[in-house]
């Protein structure tokens, strides 16, 4: 195997100054990062968000569901409900449920006009518009009785979040309530044993995958399960290879990029994948890392607060985290994303959801859930010292990395589609065919690809 980057000497090698040029990197300005403020638990929490011009008591009464996946945002946001309603007189109703469930019953509900859930995490955000799903969020933000845009800051956002929920006409129907991009996860122990180094490009990763593979663990694992909650690792592949979900309105993962693409997820999960792959989903993923039932593993950047946590993992001392593999002569392209909070278009109180948003995503309550180990969408919080203890200084370093090597527009384009759900579903059951070894990747991708553009004509 051609020899690639060393071993980070450990977990936390990643200087602040490194950290701070990836900050920049991803297009924030950071003329000032001194002087970010910095909030401790030990301070009185009111008195941060009594700096606001705004009126947080104006709803006082008023009940609102929350609803959404069980995820490490809804983890990090729970804890501080209770410090919310203290503060607005606002109760909070919540409904997380395992994330495949969530997403197969939220769009359902949606759809017979319910006034409940009042605030959602959502990722389908061209279906929603589309639908008439999700309430137009601007006129809010414009309205100063609800919103003090000094005191919210939003230049404190990292550029991808800033940019993530615009559509087309400007409107903004989503807050951004976390960052995640694609990342190569290491047992560094495992590399190490024979005497690899990280692999950077996916001949390298195949190879390292295949060479240190064991009865006991796997060479690699991701996401293989035939639905499109799977898609996120596979659509990396794409990118990277220089292939696209959906262009010009037409699913365009026939290409002879994406082919080569998903061939290379198959050789990989085929040759050294875990036994039973083909059913795997995230959790899958992230359990097997943890159980060191596998090397390498593939996926979100938030898996890295579970990883760094002695409590649940049993790699956190060894693990590595890494920048997403790319082509030789390519530049990696990792799929990233935003998880997203909107507000019902049918609720019956928009307003008190919308003071909500306000308060989960402004800078005080980002820096303690960053303490959480959260990956927020602020560029105050990625930068504070809780977050890189909780997450860890080289993870937080590898997301950054990935989040400036993504491409938002390629990957708007899918998640943004009226029919990416669809779309999405059409496109796994191809890899998961090819993953299985039932077809191989040309078939299956033309199958697939076939089978979106059918749903985009309707």
């Amino acid at each position: 195997m051609v020899q690639s980057e060393k071993l980070p000497s450990s977990p936390g090698s990643a200087s602040r100054r490194s950290f701070v040029k990836g900050l920049g990197a991803a297009g924030v300005v950071l003329p000032v990062l001194a002087i970010l403020p910095r909030w401790g638990f030990a301070e009185d929490v009111a008195g941060v968000y009594a700096n606001a011009a705004m009126d947080w008591k104006q709803f006082a009464g008023q009940t609102i569901t929350l609803a959404g996946a069980i995820h490490p945002w809804s983890n990090a946001i729970t804890p501080l409900l209770w410090d919310f309603t203290k503060l607005t007189g606002i109760s909070v109703v919540t409904d997380f449920r395992l994330e495949t469930a969530y997403l197969g019953a939220l769009p359902i509900q949606l759809a017979r006009g319910s006034s409940t859930p009042d605030v959602f995490m959502f990722t389908t955000y061209g279906q929603g518009i589309s639908k008439g799903w999700l309430e137009p969020l601007n006129a809010y933000y414009s309205d100063r009785s609800l919103t003090d845009l000094g005191w919210y800051d939003e230049s404190d956002l990292l550029k991808t979040a800033r940019a993530f929920p615009l559509w087309r006409d400007g409107e903004r129907y989503a807050c951004p309530i976390t960052s995640e991009a694609v990342t190569l996860f290491i047992n560094g122990d495992a590399l190490a044993a024979r005497n690899l180094r990280v692999p950077q490009t996916f001949d390298e990763l195949l190879a390292t995958a295949n060479a240190i593979k064991t009865n006991e663990m796997s060479g690699i694992a991701m996401r293989a399960q035939a639905g499109g909650n799977s898609s996120v690792a596979a659509m990396s592949f794409v990118f990277s290879y220089g292939g696209d979900m959906v262009k010009d309105n037409k699913a365009a993962f026939a290409s002879p990029e994406a082919i080569a693409a998903v061939e290379m997820y198959g050789r990989l999960l085929s040759q050294a994948g875990p036994s039973g792959v083909s059913g795997y989903e995230w959790y899958h993923v992230l359990d097997d890392f943890l159980q060191r039932k596998t090397a390498m593993a593939i996926d979100s950047s938030n898996f890295a607060t579970d990883i760094s946590n002695p409590a649940k993992s049993h790699v956190a001392r060894q693990a590595v985290f890494a920048a997403f593999p790319h082509v030789a002569g390519r530049t990696s392209v990792p799929f990233m994303s935003h998880w997203q909070a909107c507000i019902n278009s049918r609720s019956r109180n928009k307003r008190a959801a919308f003071l909500f948003l306000l308060w989960a995503t402004s800078k005080p309550t980002s820096m303690r859930t960053a303490a959480a180990g959260l990956a927020t969408a602020r560029v105050s919080a990625w930068s504070s010292e809780g977050f890189k203890k909780a997450f860890g200084a080289q993870a937080a370093e590898a997301a950054l990395t990935n989040l400036q090597n993504a491409d938002v527009d390629r990957a708007k384009a899918i998640l943004f589609h009226p029919q990416s759900r669809p779309i999405l579903d059409a496109f796994m059951i191809g890899v998961n065919e090819v993953v299985s070894g039932a077809k191989p990747a040309k078939i299956a991708m033309t199958n697939a690809a076939e089978k979106a553009n059918a749903a985009i004509r309707g």
